[in-house]
């Protein structure tokens, strides 16, 4: 096990029955009685580890994201890589809706005004009406559609991008289907839901950020990756952008050398929004089941490639 969320004894007894040895340890693995592994994104598997491992079955992770895996070579040496891809679905939206609901009516610049002793209902700037704001959903798998859902019922114009979706389940699921180009173009505020992959790795830079009207508001609580710091803190620095929530950051935690980035109108919460009760439970548990699967011969559930 490479994730100190993992419970030992929670894993011995949802893997009771099965022959193992179940072992929580650090990097790097080796051994050929190695038959699992299972980790968080905060562990990186790759070809290298997989090759010291001969008996190795399967990597489950703790997580939506599997970048952090050496997926392919898993494959090519018969190794299932498994994720979780739906535990956080609704904190997800919840978590990004509630960022953008606060840039809307500046609740956090409001808050930090009154703590340091000024009472001024202007003092995180122009507010915005909710209603008929125009939203950008860039990424409509799962949780995008769960935000433009929540979206749409506070009165939300909403549009979405998604090369992988046909522009006739956008429209089904209540979003007006756009190109990335229309979407910056034209809406007010915008939510990334995408997938690190080498396609949106800066997704979002300068050009990007210069193409969305000014005073547009910016959340990303996928992957830090898909937006360039550097341009969103300028953008921020110029006025263009009207304020930006993070949940994710390209170093996490913060150190002295890579601090938290700080900005007027920028919002920054710790990687919270796959968190609830109910999600940390169903994402250390479900990984485990994965495992247990593919050591009694099933397909597990959430596998990512077909060894």
């Amino acid at each position: 096990m490479g994730d100190p969320g993992f419970r030992v004894e929670r894993v011995r007894e949802l893997l009771d029955g099965l022959d193992l040895d179940v072992v929580a340890g650090g990097e790097p693995w080796a051994g050929d009685d190695v038959v699992a592994l299972l980790i968080g994104t905060d562990v990186r598997v790759e070809a290298d580890d997989l090759a010291r491992l001969p008996a190795l079955r399967v990597v489950a992770s703790c997580s939506v994201g599997y970048d952090h895996v050496a997926y392919q070579e898993a494959e090519r040496l018969g190794v299932w890589v498994c994720n979780v891809p739906d535990y956080c679905v609704e904190e997800v939206a919840d978590h990004s809706l509630a960022l953008l609901l606060g840039l809307l009516r500046g609740i956090v610049e409001l808050d930090r005004s009154v703590r340091g002793g000024a009472w001024d209902f202007s003092a995180a700037g122009e507010l915005r009406r909710i209603r008929g704001t125009r939203l950008g959903v860039i990424g409509f798998g799962r949780t995008g559609r769960a935000l433009a859902e929540r979206a749409s019922a506070l009165g939300f114009d909403v549009w979405a991008t998604d090369p992988a979706v046909p522009r006739e389940a956008v429209g089904a699921a209540g979003a007006n289907a756009a190109s990335l180009e229309e979407l910056l173009e034209n809406c007010q505020a915008f939510s990334l839901h995408l997938p690190l992959t080498p396609e949106t790795s800066g997704l979002i830079g300068a050009e990007e950020l210069a193409r969305m009207p000014r005073g547009s508001l910016l959340v990303d609580t996928a992957r830090a990756e898909l937006v360039d710091l550097d341009a969103l803190m300028k953008a921020l620095e110029s006025g263009h952008l009207a304020g930006a929530a993070l949940d994710v950051l390209p170093s996490e935690p913060p150190t002295r050398e890579l601090s938290a980035p700080t900005a007027p109108r920028l919002v920054v919460t710790p990687h919270a929004a796959w968190y609830s009760a109910e999600a940390e439970e169903a994402v250390y548990r479900r990984p485990v089941l994965s495992v247990r699967d593919v050591l009694e011969g099933r397909e597990p559930d959430g596998a990512v490639n077909r060894p």
